[in-house]
């Protein structure tokens, strides 16, 4: 998916990459069950930070102001779900997300 926007000069698109893995010597048959309890905790954290997210989103909307800091803190929330996705219910990888907000 992509959306342009002509009047700027900087790369505004956003790239996921989750590499397809080798199904029968990476990822192990036994583990979906015990990849969707350890999601749980990771779930009841990301609902406060996107709390804090929609927060975030009103001030902007109300201020007209999107600060750098805030950009970086709603990033890392999205990076966090998506690896917790990729490794709870697509099932790409068999780590654990770390907690950290950061790539």
């Amino acid at each position: 998916m992509n959306d342009r926007y002509p009047s700027t000069n900087e790369q505004q698109t956003v790239h996921l990459e989750v590499p397809y893995p080798d199904v029968h010597h990476e990822l192990n048959r036994r583990l979906p069950v015990v990849k969707w309890l350890v999601a749980v905790p990771h779930y009841v954290v990301l609902f406060f930070l996107y709390i804090a997210a929609i927060g975030a989103w009103l001030a902007a909307r109300f201020t007209g102001r999107y600060r750098r800091g805030t950009f970086d803190y709603v990033e890392g929330v999205i990076r966090w779900h998506n690896r917790v996705v990729g490794y709870a219910f697509t099932l790409a990888i068999d780590e654990c997300s770390p907690f950290p907000l950061g790539p």
